[in-house]
This record gives structure tokens, C-alpha cells and sequence, in this order.
């Protein structure tokens, strides 16, 4: 195992991070910038570094500052959280180069994976089929126009190298799409430095589902089942859920195979998430790969009780996976909620300024166990910087049946004290009152439906 391990991240993974290497005996170095110099999770690394001003270009994104204090602290390993340059190749080979384990998978499996075209075209080959649309990616309004017309509208404009919903566009028709593929493209560039698109067809009525995995050194890989991620504002995950109350066992048993076959002929080392599109009569179609850990890993993790950060240090310091397939059980129901800063009657608009109050009992901090998690860095007084996305924390919960926990997450989001900026908390405790959500048969756009409902029921009131 590492001795020292810097985390290239910030707020609530980095802490996430920090726990996890406690656990298993290993030194931390957190970086920050400027403007989160206060940042409580700080406290709780064994060493901190500035690594340059608030904007995101000038120190969490700034490869040479990051590279530079792995080595100014002796860093064994690197491990890059979610966002920023987790899924940044040139940065994994720049990590290799100086001798510096990047956490995650190689350089090589990110290129194929990371970018969303290639990796589609990459699953095709391995046998899990995608939604239908563009072979290559679309460099021009007229080579968009054109493959919508082969696929049939609506489709949607996506960023190659995106995650977020950032660079992403729906078009019903032709009209729509010059405007949307500029914007797009403008939207790409700014968010990833890569303003290349690809275009797919536009499931109407479709579900979100993702299959978290972890691969080991030694060919090894093994899914720990699917998470329901169809509650989006804005093409952004609110709440998240597993198992999904749409994908009955069979279907999961028989995709997780093939998911974990593809993967293994890849060499895929470390962990990840297949993201799927269920189709209304049921289909799963592959649409992108996020070479990474994603936000939503605790419901994972509630149900399966894997911890998947300490799988992705110990995978990563080359020892072999001891978890095996049949092991692997998804025992009762974890629902997560984001807690964002933003106004959902304003268009899920950020709204940064200080935490009035944010208190929870400590027995929630990052608790494995259940039945209520909450994982974040702030406390009452934090001031929320400007720079960054807007969520504070995640509540999870984890109960016996899909309904239990339903009502558990009602009971936790009331019972968070929460005052200051306006928050996503409300909209939350209104999903978990909503009958369609209660029923498990929703998707995407009747989620989004009820979101918009209760944004003009409260900007009336």
C-alpha cells in the first residue's frame, strides 16, 4: 500500500478521499486554492499545499502545480476525485511519467473510454450495442444536419469529451439545430477544452441506468450491480438510486456479464461506470463510459457494502480483486439526494453566498452502515465559493424496501437543519411526495415535468 497519496480534488470527494486512505493506514496531501482556504476538509488531511487561485484554470485544473506537489510532498499515488482531471489522459500519462500512480485507469483505457465517440464505437466491437447516431464525430453545422436526417429526429448534440450535461443539446428539428450545435460547441469548449461533438438519437420517454464496475491488475473485473440516475435537472443528476426499480434481475445478470467480458478483453484496471439508456420497451443501449468515480458511488456502496474508494487505492497499489461476482449481493434499497446550491424556481440557477446553518448528527458523517449518510465538507458558516459546482453534500439512506427508504430520505431531509442560500433540499422532499416517483415507473422527461410543476407552483406562491 501507498505511504502518501495527494489528492487532486476539493470539498466533499476530496474528504471522501481522506477517510478512506485513514482507514487503510495512508498519509494524505489535500491541495487547495485560494479561494478554499478555509475549507473545513482541510482539518482532516495530514498535509495541505496551494495550488493557486480560486479559478478552477489557475489550480485544480493546472497540471503542473498538481504534478508538482506530488513530488515536493513524495506522493507515492495521485488520486484525481471526479470532475477536473479525473478523466484527463494526458494527465494519467504525465502522472506515469514522473513515477507518480495515477488512481484510476491507464492512459490508454481513458483515451478509449474517456472520449465519448470513441468509446462508443469501442463497446460496439465488444458487443454492447449504443443508441443509434453518428459513426464519427460531427465537425460542422452541415455534417450535424446531415447525420440527424440519417437517424431521425430528435437527437441530441453531446460533447465528446463531456460529463455534467455540459455540451449537451436536444433538437427536434432541423431548425433548431445550427443555433444548438454552436452553443453546444462554445459550451464543450469551455467546460473541456475540446469543443468536438457527436450526435445520437433522442429516446423519448427513456431511463437513465449505470453499471458501477471495478477491474484489477490481473484481467479481473466484476460489476456491482446498476444504479437508477433518470431524476435530472438541466441533464444534470439530482437523486440517484439502487437498485433500479426498472432493470429486473435477469436483464442485470445477463448485461453485467457481458459489460465485465468487453471490459476484461480491455484490460480495464480500476473503477468505472457504464451508462446505459433503457428504452420504454425495455432495451439497455450503451452511451458512454465515465473512467472514473461518479458522485452517486455511495447507494453502491449501501447496498453492496463495498467500499469503492479503498478498492480503488488497493487496486492501484496492485493488489488483486478479492471480491467476487457471486458474492456480490444487492441487499435492500439506498436513494441519494444532492443537496445543491441552486434555486430550483429559477431554473436550478446557482445561488453561492455563506451557510447560515448546516448541522447534522455526526453519527450521519460518511456512514457505511446506514440507515442515513450524509457525505460533505461544509458546516454552519461556510462560505460557498464561486468558482465551483454548486453541490454541498449528498444524503443517502438505505432501508429494506424501496417505499422504506423512500420515507427515510423524507424524514433525513427534514431533519437536516439547513439555512442560508436556497438550496435543493424542498425539491427533494417534493420528489419523495411525488406518486409518479413513488410508483418506480418514471423516467427522464416526467421527472423533469414534475420539476418544472413545482417551479411555477412556487414562484405563484
Amino acid at each position: 500500500m501507498f505511504k502518501r497519496i495527494l489528492i487532486a480534488n476539493r470539498g466533499e470527494i476530496a474528504l471522501r478521499v481522506i477517510r478512506a486512505c485513514k482507514a487503510l493506514g495512508v498519509e494524505t496531501v489535500a491541495v487547495y486554492s485560494e479561494a478554499d482556504a478555509q475549507s473545513p476538509h482541510l482539518e482532516e488531511a495530514d498535509r495541505t499545499v496551494c495550488v493557486g487561485p480560486g479559478p478552477a484554470g489557475s489550480s485544480y485544473l493546472n497540471q503542473e502545480a498538481l504534478l508538482q506537489a506530488a513530488l515536493q510532498y513524495d506522493c507515492q499515488a495521485l488520486h484525481p476525485g471526479y470532475g477536473f482531471l479525473s478523466e484527463n489522459a494526458r494527465f494519467a500519462a504525465r502522472c506515469e511519467q514522473q513515477k507518480t500512480t495515477f488512481i484510476g485507469p491507464s492512459p490508454n483505457a481513458m483515451r478509449l473510454m474517456g472520449d465519448k465517440a470513441t468509446g462508443r464505437a469501442t463497446m460496439e466491437r465488444l458487443g454492447i450495442g449504443g443508441v443509434p447516431g453518428s459513426e464519427e464525430l460531427v465537425l460542422t453545422e452541415e455534417q450535424a444536419l446531415a447525420e440527424a436526417e440519417r437517424v431521425g429526429y430528435p437527437v441530441l448534440l453531446k460533447a465528446t469529451a463531456g460529463g455534467g450535461g455540459k455540451g449537451m443539446r436536444l433538437c427536434r428539428t432541423p431548425d433548431e439545430l445550427p443555433q444548438a450545435f454552436q452553443t453546444a460547441r462554445m459550451e464543450a469548449e469551455k467546460a473541456f477544452s475540446n469543443p468536438a461533438l457527436y450526435l445520437e438519437r433522442f429516446v423519448e420517454g427513456g431511463r437513465h441506468i449505470e453499471f458501477q464496475i471495478l477491474g484489477d491488475r490481473y484481467g479481473k473485473v466484476i460489476h456491482l450491480g446498476e444504479r437508477e440516475c433518470s431524476t435530472q435537472r438541466n441533464n444534470q443528476k439530482l437523486i440517484e438510486e439502487a437498485p433500479s426499480p426498472g432493470v429486473p434481475i435477469a436483464q442485470r445478470e445477463e448485461l453485467g456479464a457481458r459489460i465485465c467480458a468487453a471490459l476484461s478483453q480491455l484490460g480495464y484496471v480500476g473503477a468505472g461506470t457504464i451508462e446505459l439508456l433503457r428504452t420504454p420497451r425495455g432495451e439497455l443501449f450503451f452511451m458512454e463510459m465515465n473512467t472514473r468515480l461518479q458522485v452517486e458511488h455511495p447507494v453502491t456502496e449501501m447496498v453492496t457494502g463495498a467500499d469503492l474508494v479503498q478498492w480503488q487505492l488497493r487496486i492501484a497499489a496492485g493488489e488483486p480483486l478479492t471480491l467476487d461476482q457471486d458474492a456480490i449481493q444487492l441487499t435492500g434499497h439506498a436513494i441519494e439526494c444532492r443537496l445543491n446550491a441552486e434555486d430550483p424556481t429559477q431554473g436550478f440557477r446557482p445561488c453561492p453566498g455563506t451557510l447560515t446553518t448546516f448541522e447534522a448528527p455526526e453519527a450521519w458523517r460518511y456512514n457505511h452502515a446506514g440507515p442515513v449518510r450524509l457525505d460533505s465538507h461544509v458546516r454552519s458558516g461556510y462560505a460557498i465559493p464561486t468558482y465551483y459546482d454548486s453541490m454541498i453534500g449528498k444524503l443517502i439512506v438505505h432501508a429494506d424496501t424501496r417505499s422504506a427508504a423512500i420515507a427515510q430520505m423524507r424524514e433525513a431531509l427534514l431533519g437536516l437543519e439547513l439555512s442560508g442560500p436556497t438550496t435543493t433540499r424542498d425539491i427533494c422532499v417534493a420528489i419523495m411526495d411525488d406518486p409518479q416517483f413513488a410508483s418506480g415507473d418514471y423516467d427522464t422527461p416526467r421527472m423533469a415535468a414534475m420539476m418544472r410543476r413545482y417551479a411555477d407552483q412556487h414562484k405563484e406562491g
